[in-house]
């Protein structure tokens, strides 16, 4: 694997993530040799799926993995039990996207000019202070 070595996923959201999974109850920890380990495993995975997906696209002509180039190769790698979990999560992922857009979208339906807002957001800063300043009262 070229350039593998620039691969990894930052140790302490794994940590997290494991540190979730475990019950605290159970004074279980997780050591952190153990926890490299499992990111190389993680990003083996994640580079033998997209390797996959990629061969999967190329052969259908396409320039971009799409979810179902993903679901295809979780299924001809043997790993179906996945296909339903990674289906409903790029699901919600795209239902947040489309909540980012709408919110974006409203500043845009405001009719007013960038500049017009920065100067309503430097007046209504302006009147926060000056009404700390004042004090209680």
């Amino acid at each position: 694997m070229e350039g593998a070595d620039d691969l990894s996923l930052p140790k302490a959201t794994v940590q997290k993530i494991v540190s979730e999974i475990l019950a605290p109850a159970s004074g279980v920890t997780f050591a952190k040799d153990a926890r490299d380990l499992l990111i190389d495993c993680c990003v083996e995975f994640i580079t033998l799926i997209s390797s996959e997906a990629n061969d999967i696209a190329e052969k259908e002509a396409k320039k971009t993995i799409a979810a179902e180039h993903v679901e295809k190769a979780l299924k001809e790698l043997g790993f179906p039990e996945y296909v339903q979990e990674v289906l409903a999560v790029a699901g919600e992922h795209k239902e947040q996207l489309r909540t980012r857009e709408k919110k974006q979208s409203k500043m845009e339906q405001s009719g007013l000019s960038e500049e017009e807002l920065l100067r309503q957001q430097q007046e209504l800063f302006r009147s926060a202070t000056d009404k700390y300043n004042s004090g209680p009262g």
